[in-house]
């Protein structure tokens, strides 16, 4: 079979301004729609004609790859692998592929955005006006502000460029960035668990995957006021630690691009009303930008066709640990 298939299940792929379906099929590839949710009994038939599949955040498993003897890469649309049986793709010679950096801007312009969000209480400050209260709340400026950044990758070091500009001090923490390249990238290296007693403010940027870094014990060192950001990962904090503390006045505020319960939010200690006036949420859109997507995209062409082209990918999958990437 001569025709070149390559399965697209990815729902923002090729949604931004560049048309990268089309320079698919200007490459001499026929490009076929499948379900995001990457249901097998669907995606069996489409697997099997495919020699490159761009993928979404479902799961790919050992299933898929036995349904798919043709694919000689799979490209990642995002940064995030957990998702992908990276054992059986090796087994299947299936090269894997993501996008590191692609979403980096995006995230850190949301952090400064949830940042000051929390900082002057503005979301609490619109429902105020709504209903036709005009009481003042008294917040801080990011200039007067000690900030830490936990995590000092790609993600946290954009946000600490735009922190600069507003003359912040900023402290960061990273076990995989030695203290010296951590002044040299503009910051004060801090144990994390100095944090809490040292910022106005705390913004995770670590990936998750183990015991939460903010938890009980963590939120007992924070000063009077200390306000917290995730763009990260949900299992970085301890939700109802969190809550407790918002309502003694341990914490100040809490602002997030993310929840445990992600997608409903059900059950969440965060979306109690008691502490609505002091926690911002976002539904996980710190990626959602038209360039992000496009960037995205773009670094996932790019590989896809450099290995059914014979050439190595620049995004190869490896073994990951944390390297404070973002």
């Amino acid at each position: 079979m001569s025709e070149r298939n390559v399965l697209v299940t990815s729902r923002s792929f090729s949604s931004g301004f560049r048309d990268l379906l089309g320079e698919l099929r200007a490459a001499g590839l026929t490009v076929v729609r499948g379900p995001t949710d990457h249901r097998l009994d669907e995606l069996r038939p489409l697997l099997a004609d495919s020699v490159g599949w761009i993928a979404g955040t479902a799961p790919v498993t050992e299933a898929h790859l036995a349904a798919a003897p043709r694919l000689a890469v799979l490209a990642r649309h995002g940064v995030g692998v957990d998702a992908v049986d990276l054992t059986s793709a090796a087994a299947h010679g299936v090269v894997v592929t993501n996008t590191p950096g692609a979403n980096t801007e995006a995230v850190a312009d949301l952090t400064i955005g949830l940042l000051l969000a929390v900082l002057r209480g503005i979301p609490a400050g619109d429902r105020r006006v709504r209903a036709g209260e005009w009481s003042v709340s008294r917040g801080r400026e990011l200039g007067s502000s000690t900030v830490g950044l936990v995590g000092y990758g790609r993600i946290g070091r954009a946000v600490a460029d735009r922190l600069r500009g507003f003359g912040t001090k900023l402290l960061a923490y990273d076990p995989m960035v030695d203290a010296e390249a951590i002044r040299a990238a503009g910051a004060e290296p801090a144990d994390l668990a100095d944090l809490p007693a040292r910022c106005t403010a705390v913004s995770l940027h670590a990936p998750g995957g183990g015991r939460p870094l903010v938890d009980a014990g963590w939120l007992a060192g924070a000063r009077d006021g200390l306000l917290l950001v995730n763009t990260a990962r949900a299992d970085l904090v301890d939700e109802p630690a969190l809550a407790e503390a918002l309502r003694t006045g341990r914490l100040a505020g809490y602002a997030a691009d993310t929840l445990d319960t992600e997608s409903t939010g059900a059950g969440s200690p965060l979306l109690a009303e008691d502490v609505a006036d002091r926690v911002v949420l976002t539904p996980h859109l710190g990626a959602q930008t038209v360039e992000a997507i496009d960037r995205m995209g773009s670094l996932a062409v790019a590989d896809l066709l450099a290995v059914l082209g014979g050439d190595p990918p620049k995004h190869p999958v490896r073994t990951a640990g944390w390297s404070g990437s973002g």
